[in-house]
């Protein structure tokens, strides 16, 4: 850009203005697609006065990235208060992991919210295991329990708020107090609403990581994740990740830096329409429970409500009996919900879903829920036209009923 932009804008135009400086787009709107592995320096003094600067905007070698990758983490950094610096990393899943691993060495320990993806789970107490870090869960609902089980080694916690799959809500604040009290580093996986919806940092997180596939990419087309942190945190972070040889694809962050744009109108949309569907849904005899923040009255809302500031069209619900076949005639009746993981596109998704398969320590299904109301279905409410979602979700509705009576 060639004008400097105000300091005082909100998310909304930060989405649009982020990593947008003249030095790297040049007379364009856009940062070009730098693809180089090499990059060429002025001399030999230049090339050995680079061994010693290592930030991002200094050329050094294509795996410290170039422009195009530097204006996306610098957009996503201008959009968490607080943060010092992001990285990027080829998938989502490279995230949580290269954030666990900044913090964390052999002997110590992390805790893990039991609400967490499966594929962090995996990462936690399958892959951490064989660099002699253990890994133990907590039901982020219960603070003053988490409290009492940190322990000596304890250095770190992993949070996700709302869970992706089961959409508990914890105290974020409070969680992330006990925890600095004790010296641990606050994860927290904010992919759900991301840094316009919830301000991670700002509520207590040392570092806040992303799924870009999801909400930033938008369109179904590419695999990303981010990791942002604080001054505390972001040294370690980015010397982990550039030694285990960490770093994003040019193309793939230009797909994302073209996604951030409209990312802000479409998660208005959906998340509208999301609400719009949860309430239909509530009304239905077939729905046992919406688990949806948004929603008044639902589990979570109280807290979205006090620290949320937008949210997106990804909700659960549980069926009111029925067993697991009946439950997948329901997902297969659905004509305009693609049957397939991730979310965040400008498509639909249902999804069976299996939350008590990945729980160590809280209830399923939760809390209020009848303990026969198990069978789970994930929704993403994409940019379609929420009547004809409404329509279709009757259809799978009529067919499940079909089937949970036999017919």
């Amino acid at each position: 850009m060639a004008k400097e932009p105000p300091k005082d804008i909100s998310p909304a135009t930060r989405l649009v203005l982020g990593g947008r400086r003249k030095e790297w787009t040049g007379p364009a709107v856009n940062p070009p697609v730098w693809r180089a592995s090499t990059h060429l320096y002025e001399n030999s003094a230049a090339q050995q006065a680079g061994l010693h600067v290592n930030k991002d905007g200094v050329f050094h070698y294509g795996a410290r990235g170039g422009p195009t990758q530097w204006a996306l983490a610098d957009a996503l950094t201008e959009l968490e208060p607080g943060a010092a610096g992001t990285m990027l990393y080829p998938t989502g899943l490279a995230a949580p992991a290269m954030a666990l691993l900044s913090v964390l060495k052999a002997g110590d320990e992390v805790l893990v919210s039991d609400n967490s993806y499966d594929p962090s789970r995996t990462i936690a107490v399958h892959a951490l295991r064989d660099y002699g870090i253990t890994a133990r869960f907590f039901d982020p609902l219960d603070v003053s329990g988490f409290a009492a089980m940190i322990a000596e080694n304890s250095r770190a916690v992993l949070l996700e708020s709302p869970g992706s799959v089961s959409m508990e809500v914890c105290d974020v604040p409070a969680l992330a107090a006990a925890a600095k009290d004790r010296g641990l580093a606050v994860l927290l996986d904010n992919t759900w609403a991301g840094p316009t919806g919830f301000q991670a940092l700002k509520h207590g997180a040392d570092l806040s990581i992303l799924a870009l596939t999801k909400h930033v990419g938008g369109h179904s087309d590419l695999m990303l994740g981010s990791v942002t942190a604080n001054a505390e945190y972001y040294p370690r972070l980015r010397k982990r990740s550039l030694m285990l040889g960490q770093q994003a694809a040019p193309d793939d962050c230009a797909l994302a830096l073209r996604g951030l744009r409209t990312m802000g109108v479409r998660l208005e949309r959906s998340s509208a329409s999301a609400l719009k569907i949860a309430e239909w849904l509530q009304q239905r005899a077939e729905v046992a429970a919406v688990l949806f923040p948004m929603l008044p009255g639902a589990p979570g809302h109280d807290l979205w409500k006090r620290d949320f500031t937008g949210g997106c069209g990804l909700m659960t619900i549980t069926l009111a009996g029925g067993d697991s076949k009946a439950r997948d005639r329901f997902v297969d009746a659905l004509q305009l919900f693609g049957i397939g993981y991730s979310w965040g596109g400008f498509e639909s998704l249902a999804l069976g879903s299996h939350p008590e398969r990945d729980r160590d320590v809280m209830p399923w299904p939760p809390r209020g829920i009848g303990a026969s109301n198990h069978h789970a279905v994930r929704l993403w409410i994409g940019l379609e036209d929420p009547a004809d979602l409404i329509a279709d979700l009757a259809r799978g509705l009529e067919a499940w009923a079909e089937a949970e009576s036999g017919a």
